[in-house]
């Protein structure tokens, strides 16, 4: 069983006194005195150090009877990055409780999903978070209802199954519960707050009623915390370059996609600032706004620790200037981890222009439809279902890469392969390398942008290669591979670092 950062007391209490913004999300601190709880940053004056009590997520924190800080608000901290840097039990339940299986499937759906009983989750989350997956659950739910109460002007009744609760009088008790004020009452406090003219923290949108079923409610317009620092350039350079054409667009400094959901879809655009990242989400259904924020964070991969991946990377001389020049790079990931490894199997051996290409023909042929009155966007990429029924003849590409493409959409269509956020890293690369047309760089690619791996290496990129080469570093795949042992358990990130000192459009914020 791993131990929290909650466990250091004499850690933690260096951490609040100095305000120190990089825990947030790491654990957080209940005040005996006040019966509230914390974010480490919290701007008040800081307790005395003997009444103050350290938990591992805000979950814990409810259970125990403490309620939410009214000033720092604890519960829109970005999420621990423990659960993107591990892939045991603890990690993954967490990664499915962030995409609303919970929600959806219940404790047994989630148990099934990774295997275990329903006892053994519970037992394993609550002695590691100090909550069980339904509290886990519950305070998103809090949050997700927030959000809402205090960003649009949607009945509180609509708000209530929106957040996935079972029934009003449920939300209403929770709402009081956490926050310690009425749903009205949280609604009241922040019009007050932000007056006539006043620009909120989370800024309440133009309209936000949903649609009729199948079409597009107004957008609601969020703020995505992350931990500095973050480089936007190779994220959303990345994102930009390799855009699929009706399914992703920059336009007007933002990058903007299609969403596949489980209740319906969306078109969300994600703009970079110096603090935040400003996200407009449209959604046919807002019971998938959780899930939409839970996909876009991981997109961007938001959770992640700079601090800690840059310091480790900066003990290679060879690395360290790389680091100081452009510290906080982060890992360009997915929102649909089966259309990233289509995507992945179609850019085998193939420039990033004709990988587009061939995505967009798929995209035209065989995805969804969708109206987007604000851009350019007009397909959901194809479901692993529709694409497993294309006729290979059809593929404007090399046999083989025919019957990679096509034996990969089967296993992901029949459920025999899966890529989802519970799965075992280690043991889907192995899966993955198994199927025919897999090679290293495949598996791998799709483990770093996919899965989340965060110490996923692609040592045979002939970008990483050519990288080695002219920063002095071993250049063939077997030596790069030892020297890059040092930089464990943060090899993704040196990839980002070492693609950067190519011109290659990937790196570059466009304009």
């Amino acid at each position: 069983m791993q131990t929290g950062m909650h466990t250091d007391t004499e850690r933690c209490v260096r951490a609040v006194r100095s305000k120190d913004a990089r825990f947030d999300g790491w654990f957080f601190t209940a005040v005996l005195t006040t019966g509230i709880y914390c974010r480490p940053s919290c701007p008040v004056v800081p307790p005395k150090p003997e009444n103050m009590t350290f938990h591992p997520s805000a979950a814990a924190c409810q259970q125990a009877g403490f309620r939410a800080c009214k000033r720092c608000r604890p519960d829109t901290s970005p999420g621990s990055p423990e659960w993107n840097e591990r892939a045991d039990l603890t990690a993954r339940a967490m990664r499915l409780i962030a995409d609303g299986v919970v929600d959806r499937e219940g404790v047994p759906g989630l148990a099934a999903r990774l295997g275990y009983s329903t006892r053994q989750i519970e037992r394993q989350l609550l002695a590691e978070l100090g909550a069980g997956p339904l509290a886990l659950a519950r305070a998103q739910r809090a949050q997700t209802a927030r959000l809402l109460i205090e960003t649009t002007p949607l009945p509180m009744a609509d708000i209530a199954f929106a957040a996935g609760f079972a029934s009003v009088r449920t939300f209403n008790d929770t709402v009081r519960e956490v926050f310690a004020l009425a749903p009205s009452e949280l609604r009241a406090r922040r019009t007050r707050k932000d007056g006539p003219s006043g620009t909120p923290e989370l800024r309440p949108p133009g309209a936000s009623e949903a649609g009729p079923a199948g079409s597009l409610g107004g957008a609601l317009t969020l703020r995505l915390p992350f931990r500095t620092p973050l480089n936007p350039d190779n994220l959303f350079g990345h994102l930009a370059a390799t855009a699929v054409p009706g399914v992703e667009e920059w336009r007007d400094g933002a990058y903007r996609r299609t969403l596949r959901l489980p209740y319906g879809h969306g078109v969300v655009a994600l703009t970079p600032t110096p603090d935040h990242i400003a996200c407009r989400l449209a959604l046919t259904d807002l019971r998938d706004l959780t899930v939409a924020i839970s996909r876009c964070r991981r997109l961007l991969d938001l959770d992640a620790d700079p601090t800690a991946v840059d310091d480790q990377l900066r003990t290679d001389p060879l690395l360290a200037p790389l680091v100081d020049k452009a510290p906080g790079r982060r890992v360009p990931r997915t929102v649909d981890e089966a259309e990233f490894a289509v995507r992945a199997v179609l850019g085998q051996q193939v420039s990033t222009a004709a990988a587009r290409t061939h995505a967009a023909r798929l995209v035209t042929a065989h995805g969804d439809p969708v109206h987007d009155p604000e851009g350019g966007l007009t397909h959901l990429f194809p479901s692993a279902e529709a694409l497993a029924e294309v006729d290979p003849d059809t593929l404007a590409m090399p046999r083989t890469r025919r019957a990679t493409f096509t034996t990969l959409v089967r296993h992901l269509a029949d459920g025999s392969l899966s890529l989802g956020v519970e799965t075992d890293w280690a043991e889907t690369r192995a899966r993955l390398l198994a199927l025919p047309g897999f090679g290293p760089w495949t598996a791998d690619v799709i483990a770093m942008r996919a899965l989340g791996d965060p110490d996923a290496f692609l040592p045979t990129d002939l970008g990483i290669r050519r990288a080695a080469r002219d920063l002095g570093l071993p250049s063939t795949p077997a030596a790069l591979t030892a020297r890059a042992s040092a930089w464990r358990p943060w090899r993704a990130y040196a990839v980002q670092y070492l693609w950067a000192t190519d011109s290659h459009p990937i790196n570059f914020l466009p304009v």
